[in-house]
């Protein structure tokens, strides 16, 4: 697995990581997460789950594991998990999981980036991961959230012990970054942000955080697996759709870090044949408008 450090100065990570949106949690809007979980779907039935594949993750030469307070256990099966070689753990606050473990809630998560939801939150992690944790990041920034505007929130992330970050979301994800790359003695030297075939628009804003040297993560590679065999825009090409996706994002010198989102062992070891494809391979695709894009996002099921 080919390494990368994550931003100047940062640690060295692998190029594909790991997210565990899908598999700290019975529910999730990816494309067939429902077959992937199957029916055990109880706490330690998830919790064995998520072992499973963050130890293929580890084997397959994954270091970068990516999670968030919202993404119901996952850190919690990340505490009672022991890698067999040193990992980078990421997390966010600023959502909080709502569901009560179930896929039919009516709401999932809810978004606060208030000072005492960091001050909660950032316990909560350091009671689960404590010195594990590498990278603690804002979860979904946007300008109308007022977080890249509250200087007692700014104040208290530029006192944290490990690396600042925040993740982006929404058709104005280059705003928001351009926004938290000029903030005066900016804490963050981190940023997450979507961007695949079907949404690029956040890639000029993100080569502008690269260059400033921060690290640069991209999520949502598969399209929430809309890019997969069983989504409704798979690529065609000689390997498989989710790695010509996933090779799309790697070929972009602006970026660090791809995540699988992977909920299966053997979907895990598929996205990380990306590595073989040569950029040339990859199909060309015609992306349409980030609102549209958005827009069904927000439109797909919990399963």
């Amino acid at each position: 697995m080919p390494t990368t450090t994550l931003g100047r100065g940062g640690p060295t990570v692998s190029r594909i990581g790991l997210g565990l949106a899908a598999l700290g949690r019975p529910g999730y809007i990816n494309v067939g997460h429902a077959d992937d979980v199957g029916r055990d779907r109880s706490v330690e039935g998830m919790r064995d789950r998520a072992h499973e594949v963050l130890d293929v993750a580890v084997a397959l030469g994954i270091t970068y594991v990516d999670a968030a307070r919202s993404y119901g256990r996952a850190e919690a099966f990340l505490s009672s998990w022991s890698p067999a070689a040193p990992v980078t753990i990421g997390s966010k606050w600023g959502y909080t999981y709502t569901a009560g473990w179930r896929v039919d809630a009516e709401v999932h998560e809810v978004k606060d980036h208030s000072l005492a939801t960091f001050r909660r939150q950032r316990a909560e992690t350091d009671a689960l991961l404590g010195d594990r944790l590498g990278l603690y990041q804002v979860h979904s920034a946007t300008l109308d959230s007022g977080i890249l505007d509250d200087e007692e929130v700014l104040d208290a992330l530029r006192a944290e012990p490990v690396t600042v970050g925040l993740s982006v979301s929404g058709p104005g994800q280059a705003e928001t970054i351009r926004r938290a790359l000029a903030i005066p003695d900016s804490p963050f030297r981190c940023v997450q942000a979507t961007w695949n075939v079907l949404e690029p628009s956040a890639g000029p804003a993100l080569a502008e955080a690269h260059d400033a040297g921060w690290g640069v993560i991209v999520k949502e590679a598969l399209a929430n697996g809309r890019l997969t065999a069983r989504g409704d825009r798979p690529l065609v090409g000689p390997a498989s759709s989710d790695a010509l996706a996933i090779a799309a994002v790697l070929a972009q010198p602006f970026v660090d870090v791809v995540l699988s989102g992977a909920a299966t062992a053997a979907h895990l070891r598929s996205n990380t044949r990306a590595i073989d494809v040569d950029p040339a391979d990859v199909p060309s695709t015609t992306p349409g408008a980030p609102t549209d894009y958005w827009a069904r996002r927000s439109a797909l099921d919990w399963t």
